[in-house]
């Protein structure tokens, strides 16, 4: 590298749980697949810290990514009244019983996202973690809490994260059903399939928050 030039940018991550939420990524790669790792690490919170963890050098694992920003992706079950399938949730931070990790460039991927996706409503507010489906009463509990949306995964694949380095983490995700549209199956119903197309379109403001970090690499 020339003296004076910029480094470039550590690594993306990009981690989601389930292989439907991975094929909408990768079909928005359109071919290039090198601009970013996704990362399938199967479902709930102690699947996505082996699989992060892993993936970021420990546990044995290729030091690759070692350096890599990660963003935590996929479906969620919005928590608010008025909240539609297809809607985006930008979290601020993640939280589960082990605590709260802050999200980074929470304003500039919301922005990126609105251009990304068009006519799309973009929440912004906490994200919580659960080690289960959540429904009911539950839901209205978690919501009276403060917390925007809940999912299995994205608590667990930060603090994965931050444990293994100091990185920047966010967390961005699809909501698939609502207080007023509970999903019975992902994929089968309406509702699955507009938070399908809409996780299709994600990755240029993934990527865009993604340049805007200016990480070196060790």
């Amino acid at each position: 590298m020339d003296p004076g030039t910029e480094p470039p940018p550590a690594p993306l991550l990009i981690a989601c749980a389930l292989g439907i939420e991975r094929l909408a990524l990768r079909g928005g790669l359109r071919g290039d697949r090198s601009a970013a790792t996704i990362l399938r690490t199967g479902m709930g919170p102690q699947a996505a810290d082996r699989a992060v963890t892993r993936a970021l050098g420990g546990d044995g694992g290729p030091a690759a990514l070692a350096d890599a920003a990660v963003i935590a992706t996929g479906f969620c079950a919005g928590l608010a009244p008025g909240m539609h399938p297809g809607d985006l949730v930008v979290a601020d931070e993640t939280r589960d019983h082990e605590g709260r990790i802050d999200c980074v460039g929470v304003e500039l991927l919301a922005k990126e996202l609105a251009r990304a996706v068009p006519r799309r409503v973009i929440h912004t507010g906490p994200l919580v973690g659960s080690d289960h489906v959540v429904r009911g009463a539950e839901r209205s509990a978690l919501h009276a809490a403060g917390a925007l949306a809940v999912d299995m995964e994205s608590a667990a694949t930060l603090r994965s994260a931050v444990r293994a380095g100091t990185r920047p983490v966010a967390a961005v995700r699809v909501v698939v059903d609502a207080p007023e549209h509970e999903l019975v199956r992902i994929g089968t119903l309406r509702g699955g399939i507009s938070a399908f197309r809409v996780l299709r379109t994600v990755l240029p403001a993934f990527f865009a928050w993604h340049r805007s970090l200016l990480l070196p690499r060790r």
